[in-house]
């Protein structure tokens, strides 16, 4: 009798959580373009890479490769997106298995993400600026010593995030069809992805807006949405070569531009990581991981060169 009334409430559980996913799915519709430009589609091994493209063609490039997380595309870029076309012609895309870009059920990997990024700046851009996030930092540092870049820009980068060794249980739970969805659905909840800016992403979560927040709800219960981030959360997303090394091996000019309140990559890494690379480095106060969103203006002066170091209180170069 015991075994049954398990069983059952079990079975139950399974079933709410089974109807929970699919009213969240309907809910949350699809996902418009983030970006204010022209929107089209790299169609890249298989995938439609969707991208969205602004400013003037013979102005120089710039590709924007927006960071990893549970709600990542590039909505990240969106507050200095348009100023930045005044100068540049400039590429934003969504990494394959995010925002409006194919989302398939496969086990996604650094070589992947870092191949599509090398294959994007020969096939889109030309001699382009490259300004990548966090973990994406990592893989066009490596795309660069592949192809012709005029200079990076790297956001907080990083080639560790969830700790070895990967953890393939974890990957396997969360791209299980029921249980897999009803976890990543509090994972990516409006709670949930307060709770990680609040926490890792903002010093400030006032800088944090409603439309952000509802674009990342949005984008995180698209189909499929699970299975890049259960690579990221697993650990497989990490690349095995070494930042610090791969900087250090480029022959283009770095800018690192880092949060002061970063936490999860504190700026002695930054530290670290310019020494080696004879990187210029950034530092943003009242900023962590996205200093880009907390202090958009500055950032785009620090990208088209007008930053002056003694006129910007918010900034400090170290």
């Amino acid at each position: 009798m015991k075994l049954r009334t398990v069983a059952s409430v079990t079975l139950g559980a399974i079933g709410a959580t089974a109807l929970g996913n699919r009213l969240l799915a309907h809910r949350a519709g699809d996902l418009e373009p983030a970006l204010r430009g022209s929107d089209d589609v790299y169609r890249w091994r298989g995938f439609d890479v969707a991208y969205t493209e602004a400013g003037d063609p013979d102005d120089p490039d710039l590709l924007l490769v927006h960071g990893i997380s549970a709600a990542s595309s590039g909505r990240e870029f969106a507050e200095v997106f348009e100023a930045l076309s005044a100068d540049y012609h400039v590429v934003a895309p969504d990494l394959p298995g995010f925002g409006r870009s194919d989302r398939p059920p496969l086990l996604y990997s650094a070589s992947l993400y870092e191949t599509l990024i090398a294959d994007a700046i020969t096939d889109l851009v030309e001699e382009p600026t490259v300004v990548a996030s966090s973990l994406s930092g990592a893989y066009v540092a490596g795309a660069a010593g592949e192809t012709d870049v005029e200079s990076l820009v790297l956001l907080c980068p990083t080639d560790e995030t969830m700790g070895d060794p990967p953890r393939a249980w974890l990957r396997a739970l969360l791209r299980s069809p029921v249980v897999g969805s009803g976890l990543f659905n509090l994972i990516v909840s409006e709670s949930g992805l307060q709770h990680f800016h609040r926490d890792h992403g903002y010093a400030d979560i006032g800088n944090l807006t409603d439309e952000t927040l509802e674009y990342e709800w949005t984008s995180a219960h698209q189909p499929g949405a699970r299975y890049a981030p259960a690579s990221f959360l697993g650990g497989f997303l990490d690349p095995d070569d070494d930042l610090e090394r791969t900087l250090a091996d480029l022959d283009v000019p770095v800018t690192l531009i880092w949060g002061r309140e970063a936490d999860t990559t504190p700026v002695s890494t930054g530290r670290q990581l310019a020494e080696a690379a004879d990187a210029r480095l950034v530092v943003f106060d009242d900023a962590k991981l996205l200093p880009h969103v907390e202090h958009p203006a500055a950032f785009v002066d620090v990208v088209i060169g007008e930053f002056e170091e003694g006129d910007v209180t918010t900034l400090e170069s170290d």
